[in-house]
């Protein structure tokens, strides 16, 4: 028999992949309940009345009763309940220590409306994208921002910034962990330099692909020529020629 193996020389144990963080708003659930046949404007409706009656208001009875009908909206749309904990343990800890700090600055009951009420409204957002597509939730956003037309901005923008932001912040997260496991790999997990400078760049990086992208779908092109439409010289013959953008 050969000597015993070393710990040193014993294979080491494969590490099972992390699952991606889907953001403090899930991703979407295919389903057949009345909150996924539910128009997303009425949601999205529904989400601002919630969120202005729970602000104006400012009592717990009501922050309390908008938190039961957040979980139980979760419950009728059949969110999975597993992903969707993972989905919002993070926000909820920064909520929680939000209402520690309430309680012991200006007491229980504003505590208690600040967590419960931050918790109703993220309850129904994250419901929100999960019972609904991401093209019908920005069809949605882009007929309630018409108004901003009128002040110069298009709502398609709109749209798209706020779609934009859904899915940026959760690959930063998920950039961010994957440059922690490889400097960890390289034994350098507690040095800033090694965690701060691969983030940097390849957020930058991403940033860059994120606007060559919307440039070359003609997002970019569109918006110069709206400003173009309001200036007083002639246009010149080659404006018509941008790619329209999707």
């Amino acid at each position: 028999m050969g000597p015993p193996s070393s710990p040193a020389s014993a294979p080491r144990r494969r590490r099972t992949l992390r699952p991606r963080w889907a953001g403090p708003l899930g991703l979407y659930v295919p389903g057949t309940s009345w909150v996924h046949r539910l128009g997303a404007g009425w949601k999205l409706l529904a989400l601002a009345a919630v969120s202005v009656v729970v602000t104006w208001t400012q009592q717990p009875v009501v922050a309390v009763c908008a938190l039961g009908a957040a979980v139980a909206v979760l419950m009728v749309a059949r969110v999975p309940l597993r992903a969707t904990a993972r989905t919002l343990a993070p926000v909820v800890v920064v909520v929680l220590g939000l209402g520690a700090y309430q309680w012991w600055a200006r007491g229980w009951q504003d505590a208690l409306v600040v967590s419960a009420g931050l918790l109703a409204v993220i309850g129904l957002a994250t419901c929100l994208t999960a019972t609904t597509r991401s093209d019908q939730l920005l069809e949605a956003m882009t007929r309630t921002a018409g108004p901003l037309r009128h002040v110069g901005l298009r709502p398609q923008t709109f749209a798209l910034a706020v779609s934009l932001v859904l899915r940026t912040i959760p690959a930063l997260i998920d950039l961010g962990w994957d440059v922690r496991d490889a400097a960890r790999a390289r034994g350098l997990d507690r040095s800033p330099r090694a965690l701060l400078v691969p983030f940097v760049l390849r957020a930058v990086a991403r940033a860059h692909t994120t606007a060559d992208a919307l440039a070359a779908r003609g997002v970019l092109d569109d918006d110069d020529a709206d400003s173009g439409d309001d200036s007083s010289g002639p246009r010149s013959d080659g404006g018509d020629d941008g790619v329209r953008a999707v």
